[in-house]
């Protein structure tokens, strides 16, 4: 038989798919001489056992608990069960990737009233035991037992208030004597006083929290995959207790700021208290600084290990300590939650101070990371000149503004945002439960908690704004409302919280752009370094082009022209196009446009000089630039009713082209290069436009490179026919020559882009029409009609029109690049559908070797650094779980 358990002797730090996070963090910890309460590990392996066994134990488990508990008992010379020398554990999750509250752990396991006693002979502190022995009978009781969590907190609250206590460490040791008889009243025959019992108990609850709905939630969202994380491992540590007086406490920490990333030892700590008080936000606790004032010296050490494990794992540590009677102790270190602001600013610094590569560095940066940065700012301007003050302030827990309805609890936050409203989930403090409500907000405001509670890490992680402990504020669930000096906000009332300053605001308040760091701008430069695919964006305006430029896109990769048209004093005018009757009549009108279309590609060439813009030819059916038919008929009834015979002749006939149109299926029909081929002019003068400006700003000294795209091809004829009649023209008239190439966006060309490849300077591939094509799928009704479906019942595992289907559009993509550079060896190839943007899709795009990637302009800076992540793959450099 495989070995199930480990003691941290036996264990190797480096196998956290084994140990999981947790335990592979102690026994590197361990393993560093640094002060660690022993323990042993029950691995992922018996837990995927436990499951294949229909949630039993596997056979034999218990007896290596047994054995490794023996070697647990030797290191601190306590017997589990003794009543009179009792050894206490505690029973805590771990997965090999962190789940921040996920999961679940029962503290202070193997009392019961005989060793109660012997606690108190052992510690001298009676207040201490029971104090210990309510925690262990709630969280028995709750995780293990399933009794509900409230009714313990009622039973407490209830004492608390009777004896006039606002803190728990308030109450006395008779006080807590009474909490523990009420508990064992509400846990009755259900609790084992036989400590054994307890802990098999105990292990089979934290492997079921694996598959808690929370866990499903958490790890579907996060897409944590079985391949990251199939488990979660055990760890039975020897219990040490920071709830043993005002010389003991409990805290977490984090190497350096998780906000800002500041080089800092940042935390928090709670006097007389366990680990679960601070991360679950029930008291609001101390600053770190607070210790450093009070017990410097502990601060110190505190301080020196810390530092100690950042150099070890290179990278950023989240930290829980105990403190029991002035001697510390570390519970366990993980890579840290941070925001996006701090993960970037740290890595930098941490390649800059020589703690990592460059590779090592790039690797820690996800291209979530990128994104957040570009979280919108509260308008300061907007809130002086309006004099608007907060309502309240707290922690700013995750960085970030948000807006939306307040809601009280998570099911009401997912039922609103379902309907379509923006909110903002409001609690006292948050729970592992709440986790979807997360999900569904905006952002989260708690009253209690620091900036280490469930909600600041969790935010962090997703990428939330939040703000935490906003203390004034005094939540009424029952009422629906939260009160603060005299304001009354009901759930409903829409209200705006800053996740940079902690400030809490009634109402909607505009947002400014994001100042990005120079931390952002140097991991993209570090990026490219790296990178071997090239990065383009799409635009449709100067502004975008401004945007992309700014976000170091190396060209356009699709200049949209679509939007050129739509211009009132314009679309008029291309109506007239639609309405021509013959090819002079159509030219006449298209020349019209001609000095309007020249000015637009004036502007964006200008913005983009030195680098490469491929201008893509018209593409939309022509139905969308006329009127509706109901809103023609509507018209024509009230001309006739004027009896305005010019106005009803007018309509008559523009409502016959509008039928004439019509089409069944016009995403897969008259559009594209099938327009260009019936209607050569609309191509000609678009191709006399971009070649008068590109003349125009050359004769001005300007670099340009432009390059000309032909929608839709299926065929390698309709490119050579829109060249000769539409192209090759403008081009000898004004003596100039251009590259010519085409979308790839039809599978027909997929598969023929040997002959297309002869006719065309270039493909990019146009993923969206492609990906329509290959599943048959609308791409402007699946979302609302059964992609939800797919994706809930596992038929599909992602969104295709969000990330690529590599299996059937990535082998057509596969194929047209392999065809089109045998035809052609010197044939650019590129993507520009809205997969361009999207990381998994770089990747392959890496893997097939396309010359580049083209995204929308906020997308460019993720486009850069998922670049450097694929080559990087290819090179084989690890990248940590999170």
């Amino acid at each position: 038989m495989r070995k199930l358990v480990y003691t941290y002797d036996e264990s190797d730090p480096e196998d956290v798919k084994l140990l999981g996070g947790k335990g592979a963090g102690l026994v590197l910890m361990y393993k560093q001489g640094l002060p660690v309460p022993p323990g042993i590990t029950i691995t992922t392996e018996a837990c995927k056992l436990f499951y294949s066994n229909g949630e039993r134990l596997p056979d034999g488990l218990m007896d290596e608990v047994r054995e490794a508990m023996r070697w647990l008992e030797e290191k601190t010379g306590r017997k589990f069960g003794d009543p009179r020398n009792p050894l206490l554990v505690s029973v805590r999750s771990g997965a090999p990737v962190s789940m921040p509250g996920m999961m679940d752990t029962v503290l202070n396991l193997g009392l019961n009233d005989d060793t109660l006693r012997g606690l108190i002979e052992l510690t001298g502190n009676e207040r201490f035991a029971y104090d210990a022995y309510r925690r262990f009978l709630q969280m028995f009781g709750s995780i293990v037992l399933g009794i509900d969590k409230k009714v313990f907190d009622d039973i407490f609250e209830e004492i608390k208030r009777e004896r006039g206590a606002k803190y728990d460490s308030e109450l006395s040791a008779d006080d807590l004597k009474e909490v523990v008889r009420r508990f064992k009243e509400v846990l009755g025959d259900k609790f084992p006083q036989d400590p054994w019992k307890q802990l098999e108990l105990a292990i089979m609850a934290v492997f079921r929290s694996w598959n808690s709905p929370r866990a499903v939630f958490y790890r579907k969202a996060n897409n944590i995959t079985p391949d990251v994380a199939d488990g979660t491992a055990v760890n039975i540590v020897a219990m040490v207790f920071g709830n043993m007086g005002f010389d003991s406490g409990t805290g977490v920490l984090f190497t350096r700021d998780p906000a800002t990333g500041e080089n800092v030892l940042y935390g928090e700590f709670l006097p007389n208290a366990q680990g679960e008080d601070v991360v679950a936000g029930i008291r609001t606790p101390k600053s770190i600084e607070e210790l450093k004032n009070e017990r410097p010296d502990l601060y110190k050490q505190i301080y020196d290990m810390a530092k100690k494990l950042e150099r070890v794992k290179k990278e950023v540590q989240d930290i829980e300590f105990t403190i029991e009677r002035g001697k510390v102790f570390l519970l366990q270190t993980r890579n840290a939650k941070m925001t996006p602001l701090a993960r970037v600013k740290t890595v930098v610094d941490m390649y800059e101070e020589g703690l990592v590569t460059k590779e090592e560095a790039l690797a820690r940066v996800k291209p979530e990371h990128i994104i957040g940065l570009l979280y919108p700012r509260l308008d300061e301007s907007y809130l002086k000149k309006h004099g608007i003050s907060p309502i309240a302030e707290g922690l700013n827990a995750s960085p970030g503004a948000a807006t939306g309805r307040v809601v009280f609890d998570a099911d009401t936050a997912v039922e609103w945002r379902n309907r379509g409203e923006r909110v903002i989930l409001v609690r006292e403090e948050t729970r592992p439960d709440d986790v979807h409500g997360f999900y569904a907000s905006e952002g989260i405001l708690t009253s209690r908690g620091g900036m280490t509670s469930h909600a600041s890490v969790v935010a962090r992680a997703i990428g939330k704004p939040a703000v935490v402990g906003a203390e004034k504020i005094k939540i009424d669930y029952d009422r629906r409302e939260f009160r603060v000096d005299g304001i009354t906000v009901r759930e409903g009332d829409v209200i705006t919280i800053d996740g940079f300053t902690g400030k809490v605001y009634l109402g909607e308040i505009p947002t400014a752009k994001a100042e990005l760091p120079r931390e952002f701008f140097e991991i993209l430069r570090m990026a490219d370094e790296v990178r071997s695919l090239g990065v383009r964006a799409n635009a449709d305006t100067p502004e975008d082009a401004e945007i992309a430029r700014r976000f170091g896109a190396e060209g356009i990769g699709l200049l949209r022209t679509e939007r050129m048209f739509r211009r009132p004093e314009r679309l008029s005018i291309f109506q007239q196009v639609i309405m021509a009757r013959d090819s002079e009549e159509r030219r006449e009108a298209m020349n019209k446009l001609v000095p309007f279309l020249r000015n637009d590609f004036l502007e964006i060439f200008r913005v983009m000089e030195g680098l490469k813009v491929t201008v893509r030819l018209f593409d939309p059916p022509l139905h969308e630039f006329l009127p509706s038919s109901d809103e023609l008929l509507e018209k024509l009834c009230e001309a006739r009713m004027r009896g305005d015979s010019d106005e009803v002749s007018k309509l008559e006939s523009l409502l016959r082209r509008v039928r004439e149109l019509r089409e069944a299926n016009p995403m897969m029909g008259h559009r594209g290069v099938r327009v260009g081929v019936t209607y050569p002019e609309i191509y000609e003068a678009q191709v006399r436009a971009i070649v008068e400006a590109y003349l125009q700003l050359r004769k001005e000294g300007k670099d340009l490179q432009v390059q000309i795209m032909i929608p839709q091809v299926a065929d390698y004829r309709e490119i050579k026919y829109v060249k000769e009649k539409a192209i090759e023209p403008v081009f000898k008239e004004y003596g100039v020559r251009m590259p010519v190439g085409t979308m790839i966006e039809v599978v027909r060309a997929c598969i023929t882009a040997d002959k297309i490849a002869k006719e065309a300077d270039f493909f990019s591939f146009g993923t969206n029409d492609l990906t329509q094509g290959v599943f048959t799928f609308s791409r402007d009704d699946v979302e609302n009609k059964f992609m939800h479906d797919y994706l809930e019942k596992g038929i599909l595992d992602f969104d295709v029109f969000q990330s690529l289907d590599t299996e059937g559009v990535g082998e057509l993509m596969r194929i047209a690049v392999e065809k089109g550079r045998a035809a052609n060896p010197n044939l650019e190839i590129g993507i520009c559908g809205e997969h361009g943007g999207d990381p998994k899709s770089i990747e392959f795009c890496h893997r097939i070797k396309l010359d580049y990637v083209s995204a929308s302009a906020f997308r460019v800076p993720v486009a850069r650094l998922a670049a450097a992540h694929a080559a990087l793959k290819e090179r084989g450099v690890e990248f940590p779980i999170y």
